[in-house]
C-alpha cells in the first residue's frame, strides 16, 4: 500500500480531497527545539507564543503548533505539570498540532517526524506517566446519515482487533484516553444498523459514551452536525469540527521502522470496512452471536473479525 493512500472515498461534499489535521504527543524535546526542527525540515519561520508556547508559520503546511500537551495547560493539572518538567521532558509531551493536510501534507510532515526521530524525541514506551499519542482529525467524507454512521460501526465492530493486532502501549491503556466502547453501545450501534439516522445514533452515542476518551472521539463531529442536541445532553462544551478525532494511535517516533503512515493505515481499514455494507452486516451479525451469552474476553470477538476481515481482503495490509 502506498504510504498515505488516499481513502475509499477520498473526495469531500464540496468535491475536494478530504483533510487530515494531525496531534503527534512526544518526549525528550522542548517546545522550542521541537519547533526549530520542523522549521528547517519544512520552511516557515519557528517563533514564539503565548506563554512557553511556540509555532511554525508560513509553512507549506499552513501553522503549527508546539506547545505542552493541552491536558497540562489548564490550573488544575499545574502541579501535575511542574512535578512533570522537574522530572524531565520524557515524562510530560509536547504536543505538535497541525492544520488540516491533504495527502502531500502527511508525507511531509511524516518526512519530518523522522527528523524529530534523529533528534532524540521519545514516544509511547518512553512515557512513564502519561502516554504519548497521535490523534488523527479524518474530515468526513459529508454529513450525509452514511458518510458518519457507516465508519463509527465499522470502527464499533473491528476496534477490539484493532487493539488485538496492534496493542497500544501499556502507559495509556491505564489511562481513560482511549478506552475502548462499552458493549451496550455496540449492542445499540448494530441494532440500528447501517442505514440509521444520525438522530437514533447520536441519542446512543450521548447515552451511553458521553465522554471525550475513546479511541474515536465521535463527540465533535456530532457537535457540528447537531449542536443543539449535544450541548443538550453535556455539561462540558465540546469543540466541533467535521472531522472523526482518531485517537486510537500511539506515537512511536523514536522506535526505527514506525511511522505516521503506520497509524494512518488503521483509519484506512475503518473506512474500508464502512465502504462494504455486506461486510458490516455479516461483522454485525458474528459479533451478536459472539455476544449472544457472557463474554469475559474481548480478544475472543477480536481474533474472530480478524479472520472475517482477512477473508474478505480488509485488513490494512500490515500481516
Amino acid at each position: 500500500m502506498d504510504r498515505f493512500a488516499p481513502l475509499p472515498r477520498p473526495d469531500g461534499a464540496d468535491g475536494a480531497p478530504r483533510r487530515t489535521g494531525v496531534e503527534i504527543e512526544l518526549g525528550g524535546l522542548t517546545e522550542d527545539r521541537v519547533a526549530a526542527i520542523l522549521q528547517d525540515a519544512l520552511g516557515g519561520r519557528a517563533e514564539p507564543a503565548e506563554g512557553r508556547d511556540w509555532a511554525v508559520v508560513d509553512s507549506p503546511l499552513g501553522r503549527i503548533e508546539v506547545y505542552l500537551d493541552t491536558v497540562l495547560r489548564t490550573g488544575r493539572f499545574q502541579a501535575l505539570r511542574d512535578a512533570g518538567l522537574e522530572l524531565g521532558r520524557d515524562v510530560i509531551p509536547v504536543e505538535i498540532v497541525t492544520e488540516p493536510l491533504d495527502r502531500a501534507g502527511l508525507i511531509a510532515l511524516d518526512d519530518a517526524r523522522e527528523a524529530l526521530r534523529r533528534a532524540g524525541a521519545t514516544g509511547t514506551r518512553s512515557g512513564l506517566f502519561l502516554g504519548f499519542g497521535v490523534h488523527l482529525n479524518i474530515q468526513i467524507a459529508s454529513g450525509a446519515a452514511p458518510d458518519v454512521v457507516r465508519p463509527l460501526l465499522a470502527y464499533a465492530l473491528i476496534e477490539d482487533w484493532l487493539r488485538l493486532k496492534d496493542p497500544i502501549d501499556e502507559s495509556r491503556r491505564v489511562l481513560p484516553f482511549t478506552d475502548p466502547y462499552p458493549k451496550d453501545f455496540v449492542r445499540g450501534l448494530v441494532a440500528l444498523g447501517p442505514d440509521a439516522a444520525l438522530g437514533p445514533v447520536i441519542d446512543l452515542y450521548l447515552r451511553e459514551t458521553p465522554t471525550r476518551n475513546r479511541g474515536l472521539d465521535m463527540l465533535p463531529v456530532f457537535a457540528h452536525l447537531d449542536p443543539a442536541r449535544v450541548e443538550a445532553a453535556l455539561t462540558e462544551a465540546t469543540s466541533a469540527r467535521p472531522a472523526f478525532h482518531f485517537r486510537l494511535p500511539d506515537c512511536r517516533i523514536d522506535e526505527p521502522g514506525w511511522s505516521l503512515d503506520h497509524e494512518w493505515r488503521r483509519w484506512h481499514c475503518v473506512e474500508r470496512v464502512a465502504g462494504d455494507v455486506a461486510a458490516l452486516e455479516a461483522l454485525s451479525r458474528a459479533w451478536e452471536d459472539e455476544h449472544g451469552a457472557l463474554t469475559l474476553f474481548r480478544s475472543g470477538w477480536g481474533a474472530r473479525a480478524g479472520e472475517m476481515l482477512r477473508a474478505r481482503g480488509l485488513s490494512d495490509g500490515r500481516e
